[in-house]
């Protein structure tokens, strides 16, 4: 009877991009560059969220955008008219951002910077928000190197979702609960879905924020802050 080995390819996979995050996540540290991770499902408001996040603290660090899609440009348009550098990433059909994605997406956006004579004005950016894919599963199970994961979970999708879709609340140390101005229209438990991420993540600070009134937008913008800071202090 022939022998052979059986390889376990999905094994594999994370275990090279786990170590792939772990040597970014190093190296963006050295360079004074803290990455975020915004995940969430299409519509849940990442974009509209940016807008203000970046015209909240744009005149207080550097701030470089990458946004990842599957196709199109129309995000990145939206962000350049903020005047912060911004860089689209096309995934060619994945559902997710890897490490080396990631890696090479930071590469780029810092060529466009120094070619366009530096961010917002002088050098590499501190602050670089990686607008990723939307859907709740796959960006959940990719490690892209980024100092902290956020993810946006909107009114109207529901305060089901921590018991569906678990891993990417595991994995998020903040939880931004979004259009909150909706709340009258939605049958949604903000106590409820506090608890159930909770229970998956003890650690997971929680923000109930409206983009479009302003509402909770402080406490976000004080988190963000405070986690760049500690980050090189």
């Amino acid at each position: 009877m022939n022998e052979f080995r059986v390889i376990e390819l999905k094994e594999g996979v994370y275990k090279l991009n786990n170590e792939a995050a772990r040597n970014l996540r190093e190296t963006l540290k050295l360079e004074n560059t803290f990455l975020l991770n915004l995940m969430s499902s299409p519509g849940a408001g990442k974009t509209t969220l940016l807008l203000k996040t970046i015209e909240a603290l744009k005149d207080r660090m550097n701030i470089a955008v990458m946004e990842a899609d599957i196709d199109s440009d129309v995000d990145a348009r939206t962000i350049s008219k903020t005047g912060v550098p911004v860089i689209q990433l096309h995934t060619g059909g994945m559902c997710h951002l890897d490490a080396e994605m990631t890696r090479q997406g930071i590469e780029s956006l810092r060529h466009d910077i120094k070619d366009s004579g530096g961010a917002s004005g002088s050098g590499n950016p501190n602050l670089i928000i990686l607008e990723n894919i939307g859907n709740l599963i796959c960006t959940a199970d990719f490690d892209t190197g980024a100092a902290k994961n956020a993810t946006i979970l909107s009114i109207p999708e529901g305060d089901d979702k921590p018991l569906k879709y678990p891993k990417i609340f595991q994995i998020s140390d903040a939880l931004i609960i979004s259009k909150t101005d909706t709340l009258p229209v939605f049958d949604f438990d903000i106590g409820a879905c506090t608890v159930r991420a909770k229970k998956l993540n003890p650690s997971i600070e929680i923000f109930p924020v409206s983009a479009k009134t302003g509402e909770g937008m402080a406490a976000w913008i004080d988190w963000l802050i405070r986690n760049v800071n500690s980050e090189f202090n």
